[in-house]
């Protein structure tokens, strides 16, 4: 469907919510959630709008909608936070494109070879230190690839990965303890354990519930969209993985190729995932992989903005607010539009905490500064909100992240991601109680979104962070439940995730202002937020020095 098509069942949703009990203001009068709502309204409408040309990272289109949000902080009252005393702090990246005639996949057992189509079947990872890369190595199943004694789990019991490639499922099982459960799941984490134990590739198998979520078509249709790395002072990728030489992910619909001879059968391991009693076992079979990709330095920037805080002993420790400012840019034309205007992902995040900083600017100055963050390069591995963890502009203390909140159905609660691991929980239920609204967790924790955001970085760095979303409590008789899904199915990185989506910018509005009561309190709290005890994500202990007693004069 075109732009101007979707405009109809908006239309029907706001009039349907209008006829139903409103949901709570949080706080406001409904005057001012009104003119909250206008507010963040017309940011998105600049933020989505043609002219930024699907804001991609490290393109003149994403550089545009950075300096409209600068002007915007600057406006509201803020202060520039970036380089030199500017509104930017510079990102360096390394940007790599595919080559299709490079990319190869062949599965050779007993004197045959069948080969895996590129994009159609399979996709190879971009590689950011070598140019192209080939291995040859027989294959071993290695389940999730996870390993976490402390959950008596070890997908690698038993099988020798030296000089292996591995082939795995994306996730974690769901025997782990749902904290355990995202923490293992991390790509990152997956990759780094198999090179630990000597595997010199990686294929990652796509199970049908994979596909349910993100369907490969969508997946093979960014084949031609670069590929962004954080860059180091020596122009090398910041990241990279050693020892692995080509990673690829294959799909669900090729899965029965991967596993054929091996006497067990794709869809039944599909099902072990899901009732999480996969085991490895050795394929009999030698894989072929083969990559090739360019090259090139990029720049691109984050924008940054503070609220400095009153107290000299603790203003130079930081509260941050967060949002990705980047999308994807321009794809295939569907129905003729061919821009990815990332309306809810994640313009609205973003006009979301330019409100939260209208708020904060208004009251009186808290003790701790706060920073807002609109960060580039999400879209591509967190990758601004890293570089701001590697170089921020003070000591931060706890991240509170916004990204595509799907507030397509008027709604009573707000879903708080993530906040059960540490004290921002009680900071949080504080909030949400002096506002007068509903807090709900993670309406997809199958989903493992605290993963897949800004947040993370800091998570990754020690740091505490909560991930605010859409509730799925309704007030209507429209589900918010089946508006999300819906949206995910159709439009999630889809030109139609424009200015035509039924948007609620008054529960967008009670977001921004939790966000704002949120980052309040954590900011005038005696204490900086703390990790509970034993946490999954809590840092590890640091080791204790032995200490000799000194005998003797």
């Amino acid at each position: 469907m075109s732009k101007l098509s979707l405009a109809a069942p908006a239309l029907a949703v706001l009039v349907l919510a209008a006829c139903a009990r409103a949901p709570t203001t949080g706080g406001a009068s409904i005057e001012e959630n009104a003119a909250a709502a206008q507010r963040i309204r017309s940011d998105v409408r600049a933020l989505a709008d043609d002219r930024m040309q699907g804001r991609l990272s490290a393109s003149p289109g994403f550089d545009l909608a950075a300096q409209y949000v600068a002007t915007r902080m600057n406006a509201i009252g803020l202060q520039p936070a970036g380089d030199d005393g500017s509104w930017f702090q510079r990102v360096p990246l390394l940007r790599a494109r595919r080559d299709i005639d490079g990319a190869r996949l062949a599965i050779e057992r007993d004197g045959t070879i069948v080969t895996l189509q590129p994009r159609a079947q399979f996709i190879p990872a971009f590689d950011f230190t070598h140019a192209q890369a080939s291995i040859r190595a027989p294959a071993v199943f290695v389940g999730h690839g996870i390993a976490a004694p402390g959950q008596h789990y070890d997908d690698f019991a038993g099988l020798d990965l030296h000089g292996r490639i591995a082939v795995l499922f994306s996730g974690a099982p769901s025997r782990l303890d749902p904290g355990w459960r995202a923490r293992h799941a991390s790509l990152d984490d997956k990759l780094r354990a198999l090179a630990r134990r000597g595997a010199v590739g990686a294929v990652f198998v796509n199970t049908v519930a994979d596909e349910a979520q993100l369907p490969w078509a969508q997946r093979a249709a960014a084949w031609d969209r670069p590929g962004l790395a954080l860059r180091d002072a020596d122009g090398q990728p910041l990241d990279a993985v050693p020892g692995l030489q080509v990673v690829a992910t294959v799909s669900a619909s090729a899965a029965s190729v991967i596993f054929a001879g091996s006497g067990h059968d794709a869809a039944a391991l599909f099902r072990d995932a899901q009732a999480g009693t996969l085991h490895g076992f050795d394929l009999p079979a030698t894989l072929a992989l083969s990559m090739r990709n360019t090259i090139e330095p990029v720049d691109s920037r984050n924008v940054l903005g503070q609220l400095r805080g009153s107290d000299p002993a603790r203003a130079r420790q930081l509260v941050v607010l967060s949002a990705h400012l980047d999308h994807l840019g321009t794809t295939t034309p569907v129905a003729g539009d061919g821009i990815d205007n990332g309306a809810l992902d994640n313009a609205l995040g973003v006009a979301i905490g330019l409100e939260s900083a209208r708020v904060l600017t208004t009251g009186q100055r808290p003790a701790r500064s706060l920073l807002w963050l609109a960060s580039t390069g999400e879209e591509q591995g967190l990758l601004g909100a890293r570089w701001l963890v590697l170089h921020p502009p003070g000591d931060v203390v706890a991240d509170i992240n916004v990204d595509m909140p799907l507030l397509l159905a008027p709604t009573r609660d707000i879903a708080a991601i993530g906040a059960e691991h540490s004290s921002l929980q009680g900071l949080l239920q504080q909030a949400a109680h002096e506002l007068d609204l509903e807090l709900g967790g993670d309406p997809y924790p199958q989903d493992q979104a605290f993963l897949r955001s800004d947040q993370y970085a800091f998570v990754r760095a020690g740091i505490p962070a909560v991930y605010l979303d859409a509730g799925a409590n309704g007030t209507t008789t429209i589900d918010p439940r089946r508006a999300q899904r819906a949206f995910m199915r159709r439009c999630y990185h889809r030109p139609c995730d424009d200015l035509s989506q039924s948007i609620q910018y008054g529960d967008a509005g009670r977001l921004a202002r939790l966000q704002a009561r949120l980052a309040l309190h954590v900011a005038n709290a005696s204490q900086r937020p703390r990790w509970h005890a034993g946490d999954a994500f809590a840092p590890a202990p640091a080791p204790v020095k032995s200490q000799q007693r000194k005998l003797g004069p």
